[in-house]
């Protein structure tokens, strides 16, 4: 998933534990769901060629790594066309994927508080099979550059000119990024173009998402929005019922790792509560983000792995 969670909540559940050196509880956790993440993305790029509606995907990908032993580390994205990331269906989704679509599914898998971070591009058609081959070609470039010593700006370089060589756009403020216990976004970027100056260590955790457009190469935020997180250090005490329910709900099973609203679809009044609770500056939203061109396509190619002296462990 891209952009923006910033940390965990320091004084809720299991304390956060920077990776930098990868401890062997951290190694163990990650190899776990890397498992786990390779049989789920083995089973999505089944089921989104036999299910077309968004929600029916979402909340059977979910199910499944729950199934399996994981938490999903965030709601599982199905972003069609221009829409590049976060959109995530709600409780009552009735959208299904048309034949031209271009369909980003965009899912982690947790294991106490590790996540792995990936995604996959599909086109029931075959007309955008170009652009997806680019995604993943270039993710494939860019992995084969990493190790231990190399400047971001090198792989961004390696993902900018495999996606132009194909005649397509880099979106360029879309990013890799590092990872923590209960972080997603830890602080570092690796760029999909030739920018950036972080060389990576051994043990850093990144995840590396390339993504390639016919427009602009640039996103914006759009209005639809149905994933939200915990900011770090929350303010815990709410006025309003309904949204003490929810934050205590919340700060309970996810810290400040992102969730979908139709995950607490019980609780009445959800949508004031979510409201009331963003305009207090404790939850924060993550609205779909949409190519800055209209009638565009957007794909997608994301894994994660470990950085080592020599290359990489990569673990999807």
């Amino acid at each position: 998933m891209d952009e923006l969670p910033k940390g965990g909540l320091k004084n809720i559940g299991t304390p956060i534990v920077p990776i930098s050196m990868l401890e062997e509880e951290a190694l163990k956790n990650y190899l776990k769901a890397s498992e786990i993440t390779k049989r789920i993305m083995k089973f999505g790029r089944e089921l989104v060629k036999k299910e077309r509606g968004f929600l029916k995907i979402a909340e059977t990908m979910e199910a499944e790594i729950k199934r399996e032993g994981g938490k999903p580390a965030f709601p599982v994205n199905i972003s069609i066309n221009g829409n590049a990331a976060h959109d995530s269906p709600e409780a009552i989704d009735a959208r299904i994927i048309s034949d031209g679509d271009l369909v980003k599914v965009d899912f982690g898998v947790m294991i106490d508080g590790y996540a792995i971070d990936t995604a996959f591009s599909y086109n029931p058609s075959n007309e955008h099979a170009r652009q997806i081959e680019a995604a993943e070609l270039a993710l494939q470039n860019a992995l084969s550059v990493v190790k231990a010593g190399v400047n971001v700006k090198d792989i961004g370089t390696e993902i900018e000119k495999t996606i132009k060589e194909y005649g397509f756009k880099p979106v360029e403020n879309l990013c890799g990024h590092s990872l923590e216990q209960y972080n997603l976004h830890a602080g570092i970027e690796i760029p999909n173009v030739a920018r950036g100056g972080y060389t990576l260590k051994e043990g850093d955790v990144f995840a590396i998402e390339p993504f390639t457009s016919t427009g602009k190469g640039y996103v914006n935020e759009g209005d639809y929005c149905q994933i939200y997180s915990l900011e770090p250090h929350a303010n815990m005490a709410v006025r309003m019922p309904k949204s003490r329910e929810l934050l205590t709900r919340v700060a309970a099973e996810h810290l400040t790792m992102p969730f979908a609203a139709r995950w607490f679809k019980d609780i009445p009044m959800l949508r004031l509560a979510l409201s009331d609770l963003e305009k207090q500056g404790i939850l924060h939203s993550y609205p779909v983000l949409k190519e800055a061109q209209k009638d565009c396509f957007v794909s997608q190619a994301e894994t994660t792995l470990i950085v080592e002296q020599e290359g990489a462990k990569i673990l999807v």
